[in-house]
């Protein structure tokens, strides 16, 4: 028997495979053996006091209106044999495994028993009349004939049920969409009884009864029986036509053998059915449909509160999640929860770089691969872009207008480790915050394209508490640069009020000293009140370049000899104090940068000298630079000449590292990790001069776990006029 890889291997992982009782399976391998006694029989049948009871109630039913009482398990086989036995378990086995599946109008289980026992007591029927020895064969396999039907509504029940809506009565129709789906409901139920290891003959007998008429007439007897009574126990839109004209190709019966047949099924079906403990409903009335939709709409109602409700709550999480990372945190955990997804990326929009960057939290084994995904707006045939710029949920499984993935879209994939990824907008208040990606295989795009509408909803919460984040970051930011304005206000006003008044000073102290003795005691006084004079001057020049605000002239810079050049003066002013060891790795053909060299200089020193001054008792500084075209980790993906990309500068240390609290407000104006009355001020500079050159910087640290700073600064451009 031949399936679908992709329904075989759904087949094999689905959490509502049916499982035999164990005590079932033994009984099977039990009667199959040859030259078995029926005291070996009994003895397994009496290990389930379920199972005595069923088969002793069987026994004495009027179905088989024994001469006499049966009250031993033994007696029960020695009635009723081994086969039969065998045949009864299993079908009322069967049917305990699925009586408490959920069923609406589509899918009515009383009907499904109805047609599977008449089709088996039909086939029974059959072997009877034509002298064929395995009636209980029949019988067993007539009640299983369907069971892939079952199989299918157990764990497809949304896709099942919208086929079963269209095309209920179009067997043929039903089929070909079971087949879209990867595997026909025959196929299905063959496949659960070679896993269940029953008799090959009976999984043809289920695999087969679809098949066309002229196929099945050189079939194994067993394959014909199922087939004729499948069609003479299902009423299609041409009555038992189609059931008449199998069993006279078939098996040469006349339409009075049939009817008569028919009519004997009919007598029997009720019988069977309540010595099997088997509900069953020959027809579905208008009343009991209109009450079997209304119990349906009212649990789609039930499952649809159920789903708000936990809804609700995880959006109460994240809406009082802290920061970013926090939020991130929430919206992974909220999309596995709800939706079953463990695949997820979250890309935020930056309008400056005008890319979509990639988010991730500092435990996720992938922190830095993901933290490195650059995706340029400029890349208009990527999925993940369309979707920012539409606006609109869109999928890599049912793109037709170009069936050609963008490389960046499989790169993603890939990482991802899925089949396809669905790309969900993330906007607030009309404003763009980012995308959201989830990986998956087609199978669970199936499942979860019915829960778009409340995914969506998860989404724009999740976007919602970003903007609300970043308004609150910007609103920060705005804080700060007012006080950094009127810091440098006050700045300039006093370098220009209190340097006169130092220089005189200075000038004075001169010539006092000049005026006294070189030996004289005051001479060492009047020494440190110079010291402490210039150290007034050291501060007002921090001052000055922290109100610098001068508009600077953009040149091209290489970053590789600057840093060079930058690295050999500190060697010299620094290494003499400090154990660091400096390691480079400078890209070669590194593209020049449109920026002003001043501002670079500054950069790094401040982030160079930091590092060294972190690193007490010693360590290593690692320099290293690249060029970024809006990649993937190591698999760049070149934007074209009109998108040169980023470079990318890394300063990194192993020194003690930042505490969570100062990392938070890093670059705010006097947050520092240092001691002895340092202004804070570094950092701020840092960050104000980076923003001004249109680039992006961030860091990464932990307690214990040293500092990197990453700077990206565009190629082709210059700083703000």
């Amino acid at each position: 028997m031949l399936i679908k890889k992709s329904i075989s291997d759904q087949l094999s992982t689905l959490k509502q495979l049916p499982t035999l009782p164990h005590i079932l399976l033994q009984l099977i391998r039990t009667c199959n053996q040859d030259n078995i006694k029926i005291s070996e029989i009994a003895k397994v049948i009496e290990k389930d006091p379920s199972l005595i009871s069923k088969i002793i109630k069987l026994a004495n039913s009027a179905y088989f209106s024994p001469s006499r009482k049966i009250v031993t398990a033994e007696d029960a086989v020695g009635f009723l044999g081994t086969n039969a036995i065998k045949s009864m378990a299993i079908c009322s086995s069967v049917y305990e495994v699925f009586h408490k599946t959920s069923t609406n109008a589509v899918f009515n289980m009383k009907l499904f028993w109805w047609h599977s026992l008449k089709c088996a007591i039909i086939a029974k029927l059959i072997a009877k009349a034509t002298k064929f020895n395995g009636g209980d064969e029949a019988f067993l396999s007539g009640v299983l004939h369907d069971i892939g039907k079952l199989v299918m509504w157990v764990n497809f029940p949304r896709q099942y049920a919208d086929l079963l809506k269209v095309h209920a009565s179009q067997p043929d129709l039903v089929l070909a969409g079971e087949s879209q789906m990867g595997a026909t409901h025959a196929e299905v139920g063959a496949w659960l009884l070679d896993k269940w290891n029953f008799q090959s003959f009976i999984a043809d007998s289920v695999l087969y009864h679809h098949y066309p008429l002229n196929r099945i007439l050189h079939a194994l007897p067993l394959v014909k029986m199922i087939y004729v009574a499948n069609a003479l126990s299902t009423v299609s839109n041409d009555g038992l036509a189609d059931g008449f004209e199998a069993a006279q190709v078939v098996f040469g019966f006349t339409q009075t053998q049939v009817e008569s047949l028919l009519s004997e099924a009919d007598g029997e079906l009720k019988s069977v059915s309540e010595s099997l403990g088997i509900e069953i409903e020959p027809q579905v009335s208008k009343e009991t449909i209109t009450t079997e939709s209304d119990r349906d709409r009212r649990k789609d109602l039930a499952q649809e509160v159920r789903d708000r409700s936990l809804l609700l709550g995880t959006i109460q999480n994240l809406l009082g999640a802290a920061d970013e990372q926090a939020i991130l945190r929430e919206s992974y955990h909220g999309i596995q929860t709800l939706f079953d997804v463990n695949s997820v990326l979250l890309l935020v929009y930056n309008s400056e770089s005008q890319a979509l960057c990639g988010i991730a939290l500092p435990e996720d084994t992938q922190f830095a691969m993901i933290s490195d995904l650059f995706v340029p707006a400029q890349l208009e045939h990527s999925l993940l872009i369309q979707c920012l710029r539409k606006g609109k949920i869109l999928d890599s499984f049912s793109r037709t207008s170009d069936p050609m993935p963008a490389i960046l879209d499989e790169q993603i994939i890939r990482f991802l480790g899925r089949e396809g990824i669905l790309c969900l907008p993330m906007i607030a208040y009309r404003e763009t915050v980012g995308v959201m990606v989830l990986g998956m295989d087609s199978v669970e795009y199936s499942h979860l394209s019915a829960q778009l509408k409340l995914l969506k909803m998860f989404v724009d919460q999740a976007a919602l508490a970003l903007h609300v984040h970043q308004l609150k970051r910007s609103q920060v930011s705005q804080l700060q640069a007012e006080r950094l304005g009127a810091s440098s206000s006050m700045a300039r006003r006093i370098i220009h009020e209190v340097n006169n008044p130092l220089s005189i000073i200075k000038n004075y102290l001169k010539i006092l000293g000049m005026k006294l003795s070189t030996h004289n005691l005051a001479q060492d006084e009047l020494k440190i009140i110079n010291e402490e004079i210039d150290r007034v001057a050291l501060i007002l020049r921090k001052l000055n370049s922290f109100s610098d605000d001068r508009v600077r002239e953009a040149e091209a810079v290489d970053v590789n000899e600057l840093l060079s050049d930058l690295l050999k003066i500190t060697n010299e002013s620094l290494l003499d104090h400090f154990n660091v060891k400096l390691h480079f790795d400078l890209e070669p053909n590194l593209p020049a940068i449109m920026a002003d060299r001043n501002s670079l200089k500054q950069i790094f020193i401040n982030l160079i000298k930091n590092a060294f001054e972190a690193m007490t008792e010693g360590g290593n500084l690692r320099v290293q630079t690249r060029h970024i075209a809006g990649g993937l980790g190591d698999e760049p993906l070149l934007g074209g000449p009109d998108y040169p990309g980023y470079v990318e500068i890394i300063i990194s240390d192993d020194g003690p590292g930042i505490s969570e609290e100062i990392k938070a407000k890093l670059f705010e104006p006097f947050a520092t990790t240092k001691k002895d009355n340092h202004s804070g001020l570094g950092l701020s500079i840092v960050h104000n001069l980076v923003k001004t050159l249109k680039g992006t910087i961030s860091c990464e640290s932990a307690l214990g776990k040293g500092t990197t700073f990453k700077i990206r600064l565009p190629i082709g451009t210059g700083s703000e006029p």
